[in-house]
């Protein structure tokens, strides 16, 4: 599921132009629901996914006037399954963005999500990629705070060099991912500032 549509979006548009944003997290975290809802703006039902999902997508940044920009990312929405997750590696190589989805109800699981963001952050070839940490089902009553995910996640932890953004949200109805995105494409644009300024130096 997922598959087909990718390249009928925008098939003109050179894929270096398009920002490649890996959509990782464990199973039952909504990963598949984010995706769909930002491909959709509606809601998809979905079923464990096997292997990946893929869409380019175009999203409208900014609030309006000169500040709103078109912005094109290709999300590569990647199975959480425990077997699956040595695979990730392969997606996250040249990511421009990782967007790690956690569970808000899951408290259980909790240290196990922050083992797996931490080591795929750690990765040499992942250094310094911005993550926005999705805390999806923020609407239901027993959902966890979010300073409580931002301890647990030890997202303070991450390194220096390596930009997060803790974003709530609930992906059935799509609430706080035009925001999270927003947050993502900054840090992204900032890092490539930052990686042009020092190339400029070297010279």
């Amino acid at each position: 599921m997922g598959n087909g549509l990718s390249d009928q979006i925008f098939p003109n548009l050179p894929s270096f132009q398009a920002l490649h944003i890996v959509i990782l997290g464990l199973d039952c975290a909504g990963k598949t629901t984010v995706l769909y809802r930002l491909r959709f703006n509606e809601f998809v039902n979905t079923v464990p996914t096997k292997g990946f999902n893929t869409e380019k997508i175009k999203v409208t940044l900014g609030t309006g006037g000169k500040s709103r920009r078109k912005a094109a990312f290709h999300f590569w929405d990647v199975g959480g399954q425990e077997k699956l997750r040595p695979l990730w590696r392969s997606y996250t190589r040249c990511a421009d963005g990782i967007v790690f989805v956690v569970d808000s109800v899951d408290a259980e699981r909790l240290e196990e999500a922050k083992t797996e963001l931490h080591k795929i952050t750690r990765l040499a070839e992942n250094q310094g990629v911005p993550v926005l940490v999705v805390a999806n089902k923020q609407d239901l009553r027993n959902s966890l705070p979010l300073n409580e995910m931002e301890s647990s996640l030890a997202l303070g932890e991450l390194g220096n060099g390596t930009p997060w953004h803790l974003q709530p949200a609930c992906a059935i109805i799509g609430e706080g991912l035009q925001e999270g995105l927003e947050k993502l494409y900054a840090m992204i644009i900032k890092r490539r500032k930052t990686q042009k300024a020092q190339q400029k130096k070297k010279r």
